[in-house]
């Protein structure tokens, strides 16, 4: 399955918060050593030569936005669409376990309802379309305020999207 997530980095030029979007990136795919596999690969939006991810499969995306800008706000919205999304559909989906599924069948995962749990209560992977620039889960508005509060003076924040698989 393929989503877009969003990296929010701090970085004086788009070509630098490229690469440090990349370097968010390679971290959830497990590229460098400190990284922790959770997506399979990403294809961000600069790449022209694929067929089946990026720009091919979800259209003309910026490849990277100051968050201040009419682009980056947009992403911005759309990235925070996506979280909100995400986790209410598993919370239903968490509450309707609870409601319907004795102990028992939970515990055996029945109807996926563990998985359910777990996507709630999950920092990264594909529950969580929004990323800090360490790679971190945005998880909660309070968090996202935070970093974007962190960034109001100096204008360097930059919102980059890539297309991962998992």
């Amino acid at each position: 399955m393929h989503m877009v997530i969003y990296a929010l980095v701090e970085a004086p030029t788009r070509h630098d918060a490229l690469v440090e979007g990349k370097a968010v990136f390679d971290h959830l795919v497990g590229a460098n050593p400190h990284g922790c596999a959770v997506f399979d690969y990403y294809c961000t939006f600069d790449k022209e030569d694929t067929t089946v991810a990026g720009k091919a499969r979800w259209g003309d995306l910026p490849t990277a936005a100051p968050i201040n800008s009419e682009e980056g706000g947009e992403l911005l919205d759309r990235a925070w669409k996506a979280t909100k999304e995400e986790f209410q559909r598993n919370l239903d989906r968490v509450k309707e376990a609870l409601d319907e599924l004795s102990d028992e069948a939970i515990m055996r995962d029945e109807d996926l309802a563990r998985h359910a749990f777990h996507q709630v209560g999950a920092y990264e992977g594909p529950s969580i379309p929004m990323y800090d620039q360490h790679a971190q889960g945005i998880r909660h508005r309070g968090q996202l305020d935070r970093v974007l509060e962190e960034d109001e003076d100096s204008q360097t924040l930059w919102i980059v999207p890539a297309d991962v698989h998992f």
